[in-house]
């Protein structure tokens, strides 16, 4: 894990869910843990979401890079992680969304953080948007 995503976990845990620098003021943080495809270790990300309903929307843009991140490569592999949403820890059950749903949870993502729609033109490969839905208990 890189030293900047260690220190935005670091900043939402001990601050409830709040991070300030680029995310000052956002309520779309969410830190996920997933199981690593290829190492079968932990890896825990920061990342924003948009909230739909009874379930949280992940964006794998990875920045508008050629490739996808590997938090998506991991929930391919195994789609069940640990969830941190402000003060509270639960295991979701991550599914790739596809088509006109897709879509419009993309263009949600692009009202809420415009350089989203950066992310998809600079990049040539379809951007998978996942939806992450709460396990019962």
């Amino acid at each position: 894990m890189n030293a900047f995503n260690e220190s935005v976990i670091e900043e939402f845990r001990a601050n409830g869910g709040k991070v300030g620098g680029p995310f000052e003021g956002r309520d779309n943080m969410v830190v996920i843990t997933t199981i690593g495809a290829k190492s079968g270790r932990a890896v825990t990300n920061p990342l924003v979401y948009v909230p739909d309903g009874e379930r949280i929307v992940l964006i794998a843009s990875n920045g508008g890079a050629d490739k996808h991140p590997a938090w998506y490569h991991n929930l391919r592999a195994n789609p069940e992680l640990t969830v941190e949403l402000g003060t509270e820890t639960y295991t979701g059950k991550a599914e790739v969304l596809t088509g006109a749903e897709a879509d419009e949870l993309y263009e949600r993502m692009i009202e809420l953080m415009p350089v989203f729609a950066e992310y998809r033109e600079n990049t040539s490969r379809r951007i998978p948007v996942v939806a992450v839905y709460r396990r019962p208990e």
